[in-house]
């Protein structure tokens, strides 16, 4: 387990992805801001026996520029690797233009465990500026690196970090092999979670982590389930005739939204896992697709064709009130809400090509994320900066990453077969 930044149940999975097949998924930073901030990753000094299987180092350096935030200061040019105080200079990564400094050191316990002592310098005002210590086992040390990039880049932004958060996708080969894969946020250590020779759809994330929810063919026809990540158990939620899909789960866990034909035509219905009673929430002759919350639980957020195209609705629970959200454009679609509860991100069409975009909820601002086509199946990252989605690249599937201010991208291609439909976990 790794003290201080996992679960009991997120460590139990990284046990299981340890052994699993190096990550397909690269990145590839197409853009970032304009003026990131310098900053130094010290190569980390290690006290114990043979070589260490990752470099800490290197992976703390590869997310903050991951960020488009950051801009690392190359190994090859630093003057000096110091692990402790005493060894660090300021004058001499001023002389290199950064403006920050991390330092670590990796010793080994008398339990066999790993403990890293890391630092954060602030070279222009020359002082420490974070000391942490942190732990973990030899399988642990990816979760370890990401742990420091959350650390440190939240002790310069004052955002919380999400570096040390998971993905899933759904990877297609061919027409009758399809994977749900789960992932670090960079890519790193693929793992299997599903395989079937039908077509999966829309997972989605439980709020604590715990579980996963997906639509499958297995049965012959669409059902949603939903699988325990520990255990690997899963469970039937639905076999009604016709549409299921677009599992959305409600923040507390307790209720999970989705998308029925049971009564004739698409309608949105909530499910309360506990008592397994359906209720129905819409009810219009046009088609109710694509659930999501808003962020206090409140409400329910849903693309519907009812005034003629596709467009944003919310309704309210308690009181049944109905609001439309977006006006601008003749297709919206697929929305989710921050965190924050400030903006809304959707699929776009403009100028008829598929984009996606973010909605000021407050003004009805809307600014479009991306440049290319055919974008789709935005997912937002806990901490709100970033969002994922799946496009096109090459004729192949991929899928991409957005801040939500346009000023940073990237991409995440696969070297097999189509990925679409990510999801990005919440905080563990």
């Amino acid at each position: 387990m790794l003290s201080k930044c996992c679960s009991g149940l997120l460590c139990a999975a990284l046990v299981l992805m340890a052994t699993s097949a190096r990550a397909e998924l690269t990145i590839e930073i197409t853009q970032g801001v304009d003026n990131p901030t310098p900053i130094a990753i010290a190569p980390m000094a290690w006290q114990g026996q043979g070589a260490l299987s990752e470099d800490i180092s290197s992976i703390v350096e590869a997310n903050l520029a991951r960020s488009g935030q950051f801009s690392p200061i190359p190994r090859q040019d630093m003057l000096s690797h110091p692990s402790q105080e005493r060894d660090v200079y300021y004058r001499d990564w001023r002389i290199l233009g950064s403006e920050f400094l991390v330092t670590g050191s990796m010793s080994t316990r008398a339990d066999g465990r790993y403990e890293l002592v890391f630092e954060l310098y602030d070279i222009l005002s020359q002082q420490k500026i974070l000391r942490q210590t942190v732990d973990g086992g030899p399988e642990n040390l990816r979760d370890i690196a990401h742990y420091v990039s959350d650390e440190v880049y939240e002790a310069i932004t004052g955002i919380r970090g999400a570096f040390a958060t998971k993905i899933i996708y759904v990877e297609a080969r061919g027409k009758d092999s399809f994977r749900l894969m789960q992932a670090d946020a960079d890519g790193a250590r693929e793992y299997l979670l599903v395989e079937s020779r039908q077509p999966i759809l829309s997972p989605a994330w439980s709020p604590d982590g715990k579980q996963v929810a997906y639509v499958s063919f297995e049965t012959g026809r669409a059902a949603i389930f939903k699988q325990n990540l520990r255990s690997g158990a899963r469970e039937q939620l639905t076999n009604f005739k016709g549409l299921n899909g677009a599992p959305a789960w409600s923040p507390d866990g307790q209720k999970m939204a989705m998308v029925l034909s049971k009564d004739g035509n698409p309608e949105i219905y909530t499910l309360d896992l506990s008592t397994r009673k359906f209720t129905r929430i819409t009810n219009h002759y046009a088609i109710d697709t694509e659930p999501s919350w808003t962020t206090d639980g409140k409400g329910i957020i849903f693309t519907s064709n009812r005034g003629g195209k596709p467009q944003i609705y919310q309704v309210t629970l308690a009181s049944k009130r109905l609001e439309r959200l977006t006006f601008e454009g003749d297709y919206n679609a697929r929305a989710r809400m921050s965190p924050d509860g400030k903006h809304l991100v959707m699929v776009h069409r403009h100028n008829g090509v598929f984009h996606i975009a973010t909605q000021d909820t407050l003004t009805g601002d809307i600014r479009i994320l991306t440049e290319t086509r055919l974008d789709e199946s935005p997912s937002l990252a806990p901490n709100g900066a970033m969002l994922m989605y799946a496009t096109k690249f090459r004729g192949k599937g991929i899928l991409a990453a957005v801040s939500l201010d346009a000023g940073v991208k990237f991409r995440l291609p696969s070297k097999r077969g189509d990925v679409r439909e990510p999801a990005w976990s919440p905080y563990f």
